[in-house]
């Protein structure tokens, strides 16, 4: 992996991120409704446009897949080794409700692993990007700075509690049961709400150790702040503790996961 590629990207995503602000600065745009029931807005197409072709563009022979564009066939996909996975607006309903908490993503997926990711966030001007052999970093109006994941054992000698990330919009029974576990093994736990890929993103950046997800999410949802996340040394890894994947089945849907700061943990004595 190259820093040209990886900063390309970058660019790519400021741009779409550019046209994204546009719409959600305006007076006021329209909301559809996509098949799923999820929302849709004219700044989820304007980033889709922008970086469908920008991707071409950097690298005409890889093909592109992206979240408004999802309707390829799984016989089509399956021949491909190398592609990039877009979700021009992750967090559409945080946008729609204007809170701030929306990202660009962008992953490169090679033999089913994400190995270059870049997250951008658009209100704050902030973008997370990783790559394989690179690292990861963050990147904002003070510059360029490398970021790592944090240690569990080092939560209690420097008296931190454990940071669990959970979805704005996605609480139930079983999250509260399980964080009940995290507090009785590991202690004391500070419950942070955040939507789309940033709850990832913090977790790469060390500002939290682990986001549960037992609902629903799509792949182009993860794999860029996968990529992140791993360049950073976490995982992000599914119930019975193996990495996610990527174009690997037919439909394209995430297990349940967990996003993991530290993998050298004993995470299984716990959500096991």
């Amino acid at each position: 992996m190259d820093w040209k590629l990886l900063n390309a990207v970058v660019d790519l995503a400021v741009e779409a991120g550019e046209a994204i602000m546009q719409v959600y600065e305006g007076d006021d745009f329209a909301i559809e409704e996509k098949s799923d029931g999820s929302p849709l807005t004219a700044a989820d197409l304007a980033a889709h446009e922008i970086l469908e072709s920008g991707l071409r563009a950097l690298a005409s022979e890889t093909p592109v897949l992206s979240e408004e564009s999802a309707t390829i066939s799984p016989e089509i996909r399956s021949l491909w080794n190398r592609y990039w996975l877009v979700d021009p607006l992750d967090g559409t309903a945080e946008f729609v409700n204007r809170n701030g908490e929306f990202t660009v993503n962008v992953a490169l997926i090679e033999h089913h692993c994400p190995i270059l990711g870049v997250v951008y966030v658009p209100t704050q001007g902030v973008t997370y990007l990783g790559a394989r052999g690179l690292g990861a970093f963050r990147r904002d109006a003070q510059g360029q700075r490398s970021i790592n994941t944090r240690s569990i054992d080092g939560l209690k000698d420097q008296q931190e509690h454990l940071v669990v990330m959970v979805s704005r919009r996605h609480g139930d029974t079983e999250m509260s049961q399980l964080i009940e576990r995290f507090q009785r093994q590991i202690g004391p736990c500070e419950i942070k709400s955040v939507g789309s890929s940033l709850k990832i993103c913090l977790i790469a950046e060390g500002l939290a150790d682990i986001y549960p997800r037992l609902g629903p999410t799509s792949e182009w949802d993860t794999a860029a702040a996968q990529a992140v996340l791993e360049a950073a040394g976490g995982a992000l890894i599914d119930e019975d503790l193996r990495v996610l994947r990527y174009n690997a089945k037919a439909d394209l849907l995430n297990p349940f996961f967990y996003a993991i700061g530290d993998t050298g943990y004993d995470w299984p004595k716990v959500i096991g």
